[in-house]
């Protein structure tokens, strides 16, 4: 029997590498901006074209490399970072493990032109499938940059898996915040098709953090500051007031390095318990610096699972800096300096000599001495004052009449101002007043962006709305919904829009907060069909502008919410598949109280 067992060729195991480290066009622009941050740059530029499926380019400033160091640093496993395994416990770069470049050339035709400070000349390298096409000097700056183009050209099958470039921009953008949001000092620039979308200089962190997600985010967070022999912990959380339930801005850092952690994430949002409504949770950003041999990063290829020697003891430390943070926040008196109109109050001195004050009264008063002589005395001719003012007759109950009362609605009842509640053929039917709601104006935002025939309400004073650069390009996808709802927005520039107008009918809704949260929805979704699009948008405004659980409800709002919901196409289930309404059949009723 022939042997079946074989080595894979280079190339085939370098597409199975690819497979784990290179997802998307994103998992590019992540490992080749930490390449450029591990090699000093001080000035990093990325350039994509068609969201990094035509082409993707990182220009950084850093050290560059020897002509012998780029050739060799697309092979597997060949790196700068490390020597030996026990550096693993003491990583202090962002790569490692020497297969970023290895498999984006396997996937991708890479050209990079690089240079030392010490060389005259670079080199220019060109690769195709992990095949090295040619390499010859070439005049360049210092520094390195890379050009791929054609990702995954020679895996057809992981090409059709790509979404659209929308959705694969906003990937590129979220990967590219991990990063700027740690390294403030260095100046990042990003571009599109040729568009500037983000230009970052250098500064401080609160800076860094204001240029990504707007000043207005920026004004919301307070700082957190905590050194123990375990770790530091610096960053930012939100005031309680900024708590939202979707398109949260969390982020944890360690030691530089972009991580998921749902135990600390927990650790935070616990120390707003009873601060928040239930549901809703705050933005932060927290960064940790911790003895890189208490943590181990190489549990994933992602690199952003990372497990904590002492895990425990470090989620009691961030719950009480977060806390302390909170206390401070809570704490600080309002001082009001607008004394203009109050009173003036003289200040005490003890040296002067105040008199007491000396009440004056009558010794002698008694209230219970003195008889009042006032008397009331009803008018003699009191009758003329109900002249022309008949009883009239009570109207005869006619059977007309017993008929319309018997024809008159039910009543319906509230319960906890909640449900509703009302008698039906087969028994007790309970509505939830805020789901039927949803339903109803579901469907009427639907059928206005069908026919985009919804009514703007222009506004007073044009509301400024700043937007993170991921989310702006999902809004930016969203306006023609957003107009044919009757929103108006016009792009300021740098990620801002003005609200000039809302739709009609919403006018006692936080429009703002509306509008984050429909960028909120289609965000998490990744399709990118108009119909979808259209359901994002209805089911953010219904939810928004729906009657609230906890509002009291007349009679006649209870029956024409009813009736409302009996004509929608579907009275059982809201757009996101909860129950509307329920049955309690007769039966049952009687059993229970049988």
């Amino acid at each position: 029997m022939s042997d079946i067992i074989q080595l894979l060729p280079d190339s085939v195991a370098n597409q199975i590498a690819a497979g784990e480290v290179i997802q998307r066009p994103a998992s590019v622009i992540k490992e080749l901006v930490e390449n450029a941050i591990d090699a000093g740059a001080a000035t990093i530029n990325v350039l994509v074209v068609d969201a990094g499926r035509t082409s993707l380019q990182v220009i950084d400033d850093g050290r560059g490399m020897s002509e012998t160091d780029a050739r060799l640093a697309f092979e597997r496993h060949a790196t700068s970072k490390i020597r030996k395994a026990d550096d693993l416990f003491a990583l202090h770069t962002m790569g490692f493990r020497g297969e970023a470049l290895a498999s984006i050339a396997a996937v991708a035709q890479v050209e990079l032109r690089t240079r030392m400070a010490d060389n005259e000349v670079g080199t220019l390298l060109t690769l195709s499938g992990s095949k090295v096409v040619g390499q010859e000097p070439v005049s360049c700056p210092v520094g390195s940059n890379f050009k791929v183009e054609n990702l995954f050209f020679n895996v057809p099958a992981r090409r059709k898996f790509l979404k659209t470039n929308a959705t694969e921009l906003n990937n590129i953008m979220t990967a590219f915040e991990r990063i700027v949001l740690v390294y403030p000092q260095v100046s990042f620039t990003l571009h599109s098709n040729g568009v500037e979308l983000l230009n970052l200089k250098a500064g401080n962190l609160r800076q860094r953090i204001s240029d990504v997600f707007g000043s207005r985010f920026s004004q919301d967070l307070l700082p957190v500051g905590v050194e123990t022999a375990m770790c530091r912990i610096t960053g930012f959380v939100g005031k309680p007031e900024s708590a939202r339930k979707k398109g949260l801005h969390d982020y944890f850092f360690v030691n530089g390095r972009y991580m998921k952690h749902a135990y600390f994430h927990k650790a935070v949002q616990s120390a707003y318990e009873r601060l928040i409504p239930v549901g809703m949770q705050v933005p932060y950003l927290i960064y940790f610096d911790v003895n890189p041999a208490d943590i181990d990063v190489n549990i994933h290829p992602t690199k952003t699972e990372i497990k904590f020697e002492n895990e425990q003891a470090i989620f009691q430390i961030l719950m009480a800096a977060v806390r302390d943070a909170i206390g401070k926040f809570c704490e600080v008196p309002a001082i009001d300096f607008d004394t203009q109109g109050s009173p003036d109050i003289p200040l005490f001195s003890p040296s002067d000599n105040v008199a007491p004050p000396s009440p004056q009264y009558n010794p002698t008063y008694n209230p219970f001495r003195e008889q009042s002589q006032r008397k009331t005395e009803a008018p003699s001719d009191w009758e003329q004052l109900y002249d022309g003012l008949q009883r009239q007759p009570e109207p005869t109950p006619t059977l007309f009449d017993s008929l319309v009362i018997e024809e008159k609605s039910p009543e319906h009842y509230q319960y906890k101002a909640t449900y509703i509640m009302t008698a039906v053929k087969s028994g007790l039917m309970i509505i939830d007043q805020y789901r039927a709601d949803v339903r109803i104006l579901y469907e009427r935002y639907r059928e206005q962006l069908r026919a985009r025939s919804a009514k703007s309400q222009r506004v007073l004073f044009p509301e400024v709305v700043h937007f993170s650069p991921s989310d702006a390009i999902v809004l930016d996808r969203l306006l023609p919904e957003l107009e044919g709802l009757g929103f108006s927005l016009s792009d300021l520039g740098q990620n801002a829009f003005a609200v000039n107008g809302i739709p009609a009918g919403i006018e006692g809704i936080d429009f703002v907060a509306l509008l984050q949260g429909i960028v909120s929805d289609a965000t998490d979704n990744t399709k990118a069909s108009l119909d979808e699009l259209d359901h994002f948008v209805a089911l953010s405004m219904a939810r928004s502008a729906a009657i609230p659980r906890g509002q009291i409800l007349s009679n006649d709002e209870m029956e024409s919410l009813i009736n409302q919901l009996f004509a929608c196409s579907n009275v059982n289930y809201t757009p996101d598949g909860k129950a509307i309404l329920c049955i309690l059949p007769q039966r049952d009723i009687e059993q229970l109280l049988g």
